[in-house]
């Protein structure tokens, strides 16, 4: 057992907050120099932020973020190899000082439920609070999704402006935070059941989803996004309130998110010269890849087949992983499982966990001795690797490999075929055990390209 499991979460709660404290008196309580947006929920918390900075920027002011791929410093930005959401307390206000230090009037800052139940954030001072929504995820940590919901309502205390999804499950709760200033906003017209507070309610109207982009009505103004799904919709949406609280025209609203041409590892095209369409994105929990599923579905033509690649993280919610499983097999035609950050966990296990799901029974779960080769396959067709199991009759496989994974989805697709590879997006470091190793999928899927 290691020492950090000797000791129970509320005891170390508490050293955060004395952290937090210490941070806070040392760099002499800097949010309340600058007018702080705080974004949390389950998915689609760091393209909202990326949206918010673009459209504060497009309104002519200086902006600084922190999300799960970047921090923005003005027109400065960096890539977050941190794996944390939300930053220690120390390095959060370090940052939130050197953004007033830079005279930035505002900080985007990406808000996980972790940051929020460990007090990691005491003492920031947030101005505009935004739900995107709350579906399953970190029951590991919370145990309960009720107890999640609440570390998320804690974003909400003293806020003057309130951002809520209204399509997303129980919205009241946030609706009724105690914010002076709340918008609702709604792809499908929703109304909140019962809200004490007096709620702008803003809605898109004539939807039109297309696999590079989208394009939808607010009142009599059109706008566009170059991010598919409809829950990029949600995601514009809710920065479009936040501009929209800041007294933002929507016209510079509209050209800010027409300005945005990809966010990093969400939905993230890579060029070959295989006719592929091959996409990274984040999608790690079952919402998150039930929606990508669905999209793709709904785009994709029946010559075409979808390859997934994916896996799942260590030490994280053990519930969700057969349910992955189950979703992907339903709208892949080739599933690959692989390896994902198994931290101190056995990645094989994982694997066996999440396969599970994708063949609907008990799977054998010796690697060692298999022998198996991914079909179709361009390489010689006696090649064969341990590192391969494929369930017999069925188009899926484990590799725990995930380069070999990355590969042999190349290798299975056909001109004009989809390859999706989930779970990472645009992290730079793959978590095993102790170690940090540099891993990108982007990278790895070029340089995978290259030897093609």
């Amino acid at each position: 057992m290691s020492i950090k499991a000797l000791f129970p979460q509320s005891l170390k709660n508490l050293y955060h907050l004395a952290q937090a404290i210490a941070a806070n008196v040392f760099y002499g309580f800097p949010s309340r120099k600058i007018k702080v947006i705080g974004v949390t929920g389950t998915n689609g918390k760091t393209t909202t932020c990326q949206m918010i900075a673009k459209i504060l920027e497009e309104s002519g002011k200086k902006v600084a973020m922190v999300s799960t791929i970047n921090f923005k410093l003005d027109e400065k930005e960096w890539v977050n190899a941190t794996k944390f959401t939300t930053v220690s307390a120390f390095a959060t206000q370090k940052f939130i000082a050197t953004a007033v230090k830079a005279g930035c009037d505002y900080l985007a800052l990406e808000t996980s439920s972790h940051s929020l139940d460990q007090y990691r954030v005491w003492g920031v001072r947030y101005d505009v609070a935004v739900i995107t929504n709350v579906t399953r995820e970190h029951l590991d940590y919370h145990e309960t999704i009720e107890k999640y919901r609440k570390a998320k309502l804690r974003l909400f205390e003293n806020v003057k402006t309130a951002i809520v999804n209204l399509d997303m499950e129980k919205p009241e709760e946030f609706l009724d935070s105690g914010a002076e200033r709340i918008f609702g906003y709604t792809v499908s017209d929703q109304r909140p059941a019962r809200s004490e507070q007096k709620i702008q309610i803003i809605r898109v109207e004539n939807i039109e989803l297309g696999i590079d982009g989208s394009e939808f009505e607010i009142g009599k103004n059109k706008l566009k996004i170059n991010l598919p799904g409809l829950f990029n919709v949600e995601n514009a949406l809710a920065a479009t309130c936040v501009g929209i609280s800041e007294g933002i025209d929507l016209e510079i609203i509209k050209t800010a998110l027409e300005k945005i041409k990809k966010v990093p590892g969400r939905m993230d095209a890579v060029e070959n010269k295989l006719g592929i369409k091959i996409i990274i994105d984040y999608a790690l929990t079952p919402d998150s890849m039930e929606k990508l599923g669905v999209l793709i579905s709904e785009q994709k033509k029946p010559a075409q087949s979808l390859v997934w690649v994916f896996g799942s993280c260590g030490e994280r919610d053990r519930g969700k992983r057969p349910l992955m499983g189950e979703i992907v097999s339903r709208y892949a035609d080739c599933v690959i499982v692989t390896n994902e950050d198994p931290y101190n966990e056995n990645p094989v296990e994982i694997i066996n966990q999440v396969f599970r799901g994708v063949i609907g029974r008990k799977v054998n779960d010796d690697f060692s001795n298999s022998k198996f080769q991914i079909p179709n396959s361009k390489s010689n067709p006696n090649e064969q690797s341990s590192n391969l199991k494929k369930e017999e009759g069925l188009n899926c496989w484990r590799i725990l490999d995930r380069r070999l994974a990355i590969a042999s989805a190349l290798k299975l697709a056909k001109p004009g075929d989809i390859i999706l590879v989930t779970g990472k997006g645009a992290e730079e470091i793959m978590l095993i055990g102790d170690k940090r190793l540099p891993w990108n999928d982007r990278k790895v899927i070029e340089e995978e390209l290259g030897k093609m």
